[in-house]
């Protein structure tokens, strides 16, 4: 594996030719490579960031795709479109190139779930316009993999398909990995005997939290469980360690990686966690250049990883969005933290977190959906592990069977409401 001088030595040259590409003839990029830049330290002092605000900004002014387009329309073979989950959705367009090379990329993620030609590859995932597992379809068609897609289906009609069919690899969000392991058990699906080896979670945080993966892995016995994550402006970034489990591993041969302080965008020492920013150096149709992702994360300090990578190394994966932090009574609340609590806890079905503002204070209550087995007291221990984790009393409402929606894209169980 290539060392610390060699991954650099190689994102520069890639650098450079991704901006001689852009200069000139990507408005939206151009405006930001102006200045020049004579290694990587320069690019990183003296390139301005790009947030989704700017790329939001720039559809609006430049309908209906933007200025961050390299090429003409016509060239571009691929539309996609962000869940618009944290405001307006974006609209990206890719050409055979671009998209190959996110491909590429997945192919790295299958690799590290030992992904080969023999494997089949079943996709619970509706194919609409989001980019979502669509990458990581033609991925599995690059290694050879029989790709079998489960858009159109239900839960049930998916595990029948994955019986059928003998899948082994499992592709979908975290949330959708327990539905279908909960349906498995309602409808007389024993997982055991699936030929499923291995289970691969992207779409949303919680592949990388302890008590989901925990419960994932008991709802699907025998399965590895494999994170991984990507966004629709970036496409497909890290892959999972394969030596430590819950540790994502940039792809830096593909792209340049930064941890900055979520507040003031200042670099960051080594091993101090803050925001990911990147850039993709292979996406040169619609690339983005030192994008905030909002995603915070704890780096493991530089060096050679156990696995024998020496790309950044991200613990715990994606610990939070800067977004999605509330602040209760001074206490700095991460959807995460709350996921972790409820599935080591144990006996939660299905969940919503709600937000109001009460006398100008922000409060939460936890609405929750009992599972069969939760047991006596649910309440009672749910409130006691929420307040020994956080330090916050958090009221729970419990509700009846089916009352909350189950999610198959990315989970919105957090919601404002009026009080």
């Amino acid at each position: 594996m290539r060392d610390r001088r060699a991954i650099e030595a190689a994102q520069w040259e890639r650098l450079q030719t991704l901006r001689q590409a852009l200069l000139g003839q990507n408005k939206f990029c151009s405006e930001r490579l102006d200045t020049g830049f004579a290694s990587l330290a320069e690019f990183r002092a003296r390139t301005p960031f790009t947030t989704k605000a700017e790329l939001v900004e720039d559809q609006l002014a430049h309908p209906p795709f933007g200025s961050n387009l390299t090429y003409p329309v016509e060239r571009y073979t691929r539309f996609c479109q962000t869940s618009g989950t944290t405001g307006v959705p974006l609209r990206w367009l890719d050409t055979e190139e671009s998209w190959d090379w996110m491909a590429h990329c997945w192919c790295r993620v299958f690799q590290s779930a030992n992904t080969t030609a023999a494997d089949r590859i079943f996709f619970a995932f509706s194919f609409g316009p989001f980019l979502g597992f669509w990458t990581a379809f033609d991925g599995a068609k690059k290694i050879g993999a029989l790709a079998i897609p489960g858009g159109g289906m239900s839960s049930t009609a998916r595990l029948r398909t994955i019986f059928d069919a003998r899948a082994t690899i499992l592709c979908c969000t975290p949330t959708y990995a327990i539905r279908l392991g909960e349906t498995a058990s309602e409808e007389g699906f024993d997982l055991r005997q699936s030929a499923i080896r291995a289970v691969i979670l992207a779409g949303e945080a919680g592949a990388s939290v302890s008590g989901t993966r925990a419960l994932i892995e008991q709802l699907w016995p025998g399965a590895r469980i494999v994170d991984h994550h990507g966004m629709t402006e970036t496409g497909p970034v890290s892959y999972e360690c394969p030596r430590r489990a819950g540790v994502l591993h940039i792809l830096e041969d593909e792209y340049i990686a930064e941890i900055v302080d979520p507040e003031t965008g200042d670099p960051l020492e080594d091993g101090q966690k803050g925001e990911l920013v990147l850039t993709n150096l292979g996406r040169i149709a619609a690339p983005v250049i030192r994008y905030r992702t909002g995603d915070i994360v704890q780096p493991s300090p530089r060096g050679q990883c156990a696995c024998g990578s020496h790309e950044l190394a991200l613990e715990g994966g994606i610990l939070a969005r800067r977004d999605d932090m509330v602040v209760i009574r001074g206490v700095n609340v991460y959807p995460s933290a709350i996921e972790d609590v409820i599935r080591h806890c144990g006996g939660v079905a299905e969940y919503r977190v709600e937000i109001q503002t009460v006398r100008a204070m922000v409060e939460l209550r936890l609405s929750v959906e009992p599972a069969p087995d939760a047991g006596a007291h649910l309440a009672h221990r749910l409130e006691a592990a929420l307040r020994d984790a956080l330090g916050l009393r958090i009221p729970i409402h419990i509700l009846g069977p089916d009352s909350l929606p189950r999610f198959e894209m990315k989970s919105r169980r957090w919601v404002h409401v009026k009080p």
